[in-house]
């Protein structure tokens, strides 16, 4: 009975140590502090991500519009510095407004309109793309101020700028789901919503926060972007949902919601960034590499639902 409980708890450490091991020993240039704060500064646009979508796997949600969100937030922030010019704060706030209004948007339309989850994610995705689209007519848009490079591209210390943020967003995350009311909020729905409902729980409040907050943080993962690109692109972030849900999973939270904890997302993320640095310092095809992430995600959530299946069993 331990043996199997330590295995679901820390066996996304054990693939963590296991495939630094496997690059350690396969590349020259892994284990090097370059490519260590490399995969640190690439990681943490997916973690910074994963935190609003731990929030929306737990109440038994999804968000796969992460990624349009990312390029739509960016094209806003730089359309909004180099054609309005207004300055960078200003234009970032006024970006982070739009993507957490856009998040409560998705969650108004699943609390109020019944609307799946999936379905009302996926027409913010396609809805935001288009948007980025029109706003650039397909051109990247380009004449960002030198001083903005800051958050993608700069340093505190030796740390790279988007991991000390990244650092920053999972403290908030794993406090309001740790040691807040909310988070206790976030597990009940999870768990049962309608026995969440009958305890007095605002589960529509509650959802509504929880897609505003995947908004956030998708559009400060945007500007992070936009900052490391130094250009507004409407194309960035495709795919990038993949990586965020892959994270979340491997570490441990539950796509059926309820159960997980922020903790093992962190890990969840490193393999991710991990996985994808080894396979380019590999030189392993980018098709075959869509492959791998793919095989991955089946794996992480055939070994949630297995795991699920042996405690409904006990």
């Amino acid at each position: 009975m331990k043996k199997k409980i330590s295995l679901s708890k820390y066996g996304v450490y054990i693939i963590l140590l296991l495939l630094i091991l496997v690059f350690t020993f396969t590349t020259d240039s892994f284990m090097t502090g370059k490519n260590i704060l490399n995969i640190g500064r690439q990681v943490s646009m997916i973690g910074i991500c994963a935190v609003g979508m731990t929030m929306v796997l737990l109440t038994g949600g999804i968000d796969i519009s992460v990624g349009a969100m990312i390029a739509l937030t960016g094209v806003i922030c730089s359309k909004l510095m180099v054609e309005s010019g207004l300055h960078m704060i200003l234009a970032i706030l006024i970006t982070l407004g739009i993507g957490t209004a856009l998040g409560l948007f998705v969650g108004f339309m699943v609390t109020r309109f019944g609307v799946p989850a999936l379905i009302a994610t996926l027409a913010m995705q396609t809805i935001a793309k288009g948007i980025a689209y029109i706003l650039t007519g397909g051109i990247p848009i380009y004449g960002l101020d030198d001083s903005f490079r800051i958050f993608g591209q700069g340093y505190i210390w030796i740390i790279p700028t988007p991991l000390v943020i990244m650092v920053l967003v999972f403290i908030f995350g794993y406090w309001m789901l740790e040691k807040t009311c909310f988070g206790r909020h976030v597990y009940a729905i999870g768990g049962n919503e309608e026995v969440a409902r009958l305890s007095g729980i605002n589960v529509a409040k509650r959802k509504m926060q929880i897609y505003s907050f995947s908004g956030f943080f998708a559009s400060l993962s945007g500007i992070i972007m936009l900052s490391r690109i130094n250009s507004g692109q409407p194309a960035v972030g495709t795919g990038f949902e993949m990586d965020v849900i892959t994270g979340a999973v491997l570490g441990g939270v539950s796509v059926a919601g309820g159960e997980g904890r922020i903790t093992n997302v962190i890990a969840g993320v490193l393999i991710m960034g991990i996985l994808s640095n080894g396979m380019v310092l590999l030189n392993l095809d980018e098709y075959w590499q869509w492959v791998v992430k793919g095989i991955v995600l089946f794996i992480a959530v055939a070994f949630d639902n297995i795991q699920k299946k042996r405690d409904q069993a006990k």
